[in-house]
């Protein structure tokens, strides 16, 4: 994505390129048409939803994890609709059941609480049961849904002696970020401990966390992967739901440079906030790529680069440069689409970045939401 217009364009906002949505979705729909599996969009992950127009011609439909996801789904995406989420309250299902298509439970409690009351409603949703196979590759404790004494999913242990009646479904989701060959090993181990289930099941869901439109990602090899299981287990629809991969590579944050000043390091301090606004920067943790930036000691100016909040660990990281940092630059942290304005907060009154529509055919720019003080304001009471 290419900016005639950086100097133009208000900070912080985070400007998404449709182009490239689309170009991540027809990879996606590629693996569509070669498996006959179905890919939702995981509204956890991406939920911009002005730009869903580019998306939806190409994708199943949305999963989501709360009514609002799901409300959203329905209203402005369309297609199917799926519901999954740790556990559901009474008036979660009742708003749930006119909305979505799959609703899946995380427990046997809670598949026992509600199993009657979905199978008596006029037009019941199919109803899943979260599987958890113990198995997983991701290194990453916060995001490992089969780490020890895991809340998300039952174990093949806790399904034995269970009652399926009603479950039409199964659903894993054991993966980050990851290739075509960890779901491959992860389905061994899934066929193998829930193998004597597989065959009562009208469908079952990959999960997400397939980074299907990364550059390296073995699209194929996926193919044969979701081939070889309908070819075991004819009788079940796959479905798979990324959400990063839907918007990888596809959006940034514009952030400006606010005060330049010497401490035991040179700092720059932005109109951005790593807590507030990536703040999975914070959590996983990981370092966000600048456009023209390096890593410290690699050009001539190195800076450490502060958020805007109070929080003192609100820091971005070390980056390098070609030239001094002054107050005004501009600076684009890149990939920033995804995990971000879905987890965005109002801490210390800082305000949202705006969101904006990058055309790439006519490089320029439609901002579609900016945010102010009655957004924070009316949160509060």
């Amino acid at each position: 994505m290419k900016f005639s217009y950086i100097e133009d364009i208000p900070t912080p906002c985070y400007v998404v390129d449709t182009g490239r949505l689309e170009q991540n979705a027809r990879t996606i729909h590629h693996v569509q048409e070669q498996t006959g599996a179905k890919v939702i969009l995981a509204l956890k992950g991406f939920a911009m939803f002005s730009v869903f127009g580019a998306l939806k011609k190409y994708l199943f439909g949305t999963t989501a994890s709360s009514v609002h996801e799901a409300r959203l789904g329905r209203e402005e995406f369309g297609g199917e609709v799926h519901a999954y989420a740790p556990a559901y309250s009474d008036a979660d299902i009742e708003a749930l059941l006119p909305m979505v298509d799959h609703i899946t439970f995380n427990s046997f409690s809670q598949l026992e609480r509600y199993r009657e009351q979905v199978r008596v409603y006029p037009k019941p949703p199919s109803v899943g049961l979260r599987i958890n196979p113990e198995y997983s590759e991701i290194k990453t404790p916060l995001y490992d849904p089969c780490r020890p004494n895991s809340r998300l999913g039952m174990t093949c242990e806790q399904c034995k002696g269970q009652s399926l009646i009603g479950v039409e479904g199964l659903h894993f989701h054991t993966m980050c970020e990851q290739n075509a060959d960890t779901l491959e090993r992860t389905l061994e181990v899934v066929e193998e401990k829930f193998g004597s289930m597989i065959p009562q099941m009208k469908w079952i869901n990959f999960g997400g966390g397939h980074h299907i439109s990364r550059s390296d990602y073995d699209v194929e090899r996926l193919c044969r992967i979701i081939q070889g299981f309908c070819k075991r287990h004819p009788q079940c629809q796959v479905y798979l739901e990324p959400g990063e991969a839907i918007a990888l590579h596809a959006g940034v944050l514009v952030a400006s440079v606010l005060d330049v000043f010497e401490a035991s390091m040179p700092m720059a301090i932005l109109d951005v906030s790593a807590t507030a606004h990536m703040p999975d920067v914070l959590e996983m943790p990981y370092r966000p790529l600048i456009r023209g930036g390096g890593e410290p000691g690699a050009k001539p100016f190195t800076y450490r680069l502060g958020g805007l909040t109070c929080l003192a660990g609100d820091e971005i990281g070390d980056y390098a440069f070609d030239q001094p940092l002054k107050v005004g630059d501009r600076l684009i942290f890149e990939d920033m689409a995804h995990y971000t304005m879905v987890k965005n907060t109002a801490f210390n009154g800082v305000p949202l970045p705006s969101i904006a529509i990058h055309d790439s055919e006519a490089e320029t720019y439609q901002i579609v939401r900016s945010f102010d003080y009655h957004d924070y304001r009316n949160r509060l009471s």
